[in-house]
């Protein structure tokens, strides 16, 4: 089964979705730099169709943290 989030971050971050866990973050992927946080944000916006606050991006420092804050807005992933 695909995970919409992880092939987000894949196709933002131009990474494999096989090298992506929850547990990933900008201190284990080389490319997710605060430019590709910046366009992450805006994928995830877009591909789920609700906008995050500036506190729910602020707090988005792993996949699991990003998908923490899409459960809570009640988005099926």
């Amino acid at each position: 089964m695909s995970d919409r989030l992880i092939s987000v971050f894949a196709e933002v971050l131009g990474v494999d979705e096989a090298s992506l866990s929850d547990d990933s973050s900008p201190d284990t992927v080389e490319k997710w730099d605060s430019l590709s946080a910046m366009r992450l944000v805006s994928a995830i916006e877009e591909t789920f169709s609700f906008e995050l606050s500036t506190r729910e991006i602020m707090k988005m420092s792993s996949i699991r943290l990003a998908r923490d804050a899409l459960l809570r807005k009640g988005v099926t992933i």
